[in-house]
């Protein structure tokens, strides 16, 4: 009689857990019909000679239901059927031909399996839908599974009805968060089978938008300096040398295997994708920092236009560069305090760098940042206030773009973009310094409640809780 209740217990965690798994994933399969249906609706009959919704240029801005999955049907040979980058090139002016696409390989290559058995841009955005929801089901569960009930911020939350079906992010936000669900939660096996395996899934994203790849610096440290799972890890400090190199090789190799035959195919294709992001300016579609708030400098000479995209493109490579030096170095200071290095929230960090200072931060690009929201324990105010900012980027920049375009006096919409974007810059900066030393939210069916496991101790990057004082060794 006394087995019974220690049996029990584990069973109902288990089955309370399933039941929050499944219930944000099907939460999250609604929050998808909706985002379908919000995009659908600049899309249908009739279509024009090239399958264009004809309703598309009419409505998208001022509906708030444009989408580059939709408006990218025409303009990259996707109508065509051509398959990406093994022909074709960028002209001198940097327009794209010949079926190149200006994202990775991946996301071309699911640029192209949606268009299979389309001949209008509403059964393209239909096919891509339901190539890329998959990605978020999956991403729900496994955010459910190392955060739960928080996993609903992602499952239902604002961002996902506005940029679950903008552009293709879902496969790579996916491919990220499954590098940190492998890390965190399959621990029967060594740290570095683990961080090997994590860093082919960045290197995965890394081909799908390149942001995941910034991961594996952080991800190559953690197995570096090693986990405080050993009885003897306080006393004595073993630098995994080898599986640190092994991470960055598995990363490496599996980036140069995907594009490899894409590079083989057709180089100047290839090539051309690349060139494309180099040439991109800070424009008014771009809804950086750097065109609201550094480009009022310039004046409006004629060469000013020149001078401030050359500033651009020299100082935000190098702030963006210097961010993640600062989001490691913060980082390494909590692993000298309390043992651990937290790779997720240094991760994080080096996104929130990304983002605030990179010359485009589309709207889409909120679905990168909401995990390390869920993940890590942020205040819920600021969340909201996030979200707020977001919003106001994400439907009044359309807003702002149909008055200006109609003609009308837009000074209202203008300010409500202002707002996002200032707004979302300043917690990026709050978001960054609060990542590196946030604890992981968790449940007791997943790992410690977080109370308890800051009582205990220092926690590790992902779940692990270090003794609450270290020993001379």
């Amino acid at each position: 009689m006394s087995t019974r209740p220690a049996t029990s217990a584990p069973v109902t965690g288990r089955a309370a857990g399933s039941v929050i798994a499944l219930t944000s994933v099907l939460v999250c399969a609604f929050t998808l019909l909706l985002a379908y249906f919000n995009k659908a609706r600049c899309a249908g009959a009739p279509f024009d000679g090239s399958g264009r919704s004809t309703i598309f240029d009419i409505y998208k801005d001022a509906n708030v239901c444009y989408s580059d999955i939709q408006l990218l049907w025409l303009g990259r040979d996707i109508n065509e059927h051509v398959f990406p980058y093994v022909s074709g090139g960028i002209t001198a002016d940097g327009a794209l031909t010949g079926g190149v696409v200006e994202y990775p390989v991946l996301s071309g290559l699911l640029m192209w399996l949606g268009a299979i058995g389309a001949h209008d841009d509403a059964a393209f955005l239909l096919h891509t839908a339901l190539i890329l929801a998959p990605f978020a089901l999956l991403t729900a569960y496994m955010l459910t599974k190392l955060a739960g009930r928080a996993a609903l911020l992602w499952a239902a939350g604002p961002p996902l009805v506005l940029y679950a079906f903008h552009n293709w992010e879902l496969p790579v936000v996916f491919t990220a968060v499954a590098a940190i669900y492998v890390v965190t939660t399959m621990t029967r096996y060594s740290l570095r089978a683990r961080g090997i395996a994590a860093a082919i899934l960045l290197a995965i994203g890394f081909c799908l938008k390149l942001y995941p790849g910034i991961f594996v610096l952080p991800l190559l440290i953690h197995v570096l300096l090693g986990e405080p799972d050993r009885a003897d890890y306080w006393q004595v400090r073993r630098y995994d040398v080898r599986g640190a190199i092994a991470v960055a090789a598995a990363a490496i190799g599996t980036v140069v295997l995907v594009n490899l035959p894409f590079a083989l195919a057709g180089y100047e294709g290839w090539r051309a994708s690349i060139t494309f992001q180099q040439l991109r300016q800070a424009d008014i579609t771009t809804n950086s920092i750097w065109y609201w708030g550094l480009r009022p400098m310039f004046g409006a000479a004629a060469d000013s236009e020149a001078t401030f995209q050359d500033v651009v493109s020299t100082a935000s490579p190098l702030l963006v560069l210097a961010s993640f030096g600062l989001a490691v170095w913060l980082g390494m200071r909590r692993h000298v305090l309390t043992g651990v290095f937290p790779w997720v929230g240094v991760s994080g960090a080096m996104l929130c760098g990304f983002l605030l200072f990179h010359k485009v931060h589309s709207p889409q690009y909120t679905l990168w940042l909401i995990p390390f929201l869920v993940l890590l324990e942020v205040r819920w105010s600021l969340i909201g206030v996030y979200l707020l900012a977001d919003a106001a980027i994400g439907i009044g920049v359309f807003r702002y773009f149909y008055k200006l375009g109609s003609g009308y006096p837009a000074e209202f919409e203008e300010h409500i973009v202002q707002f996002g974007v200032w707004g979302r810059a300043v917690l990026l900066v709050v978001f960054f310094f609060a990542f590196v030393s946030a604890a992981p939210r968790r449940l007791g069916m997943f790992g410690m409640p977080g109370a308890k496991g800051r009582a205990l101790g220092p926690v590790s990057a992902y779940g692990h809780i270090a003794p609450a004082t270290r020993t001379a060794a």
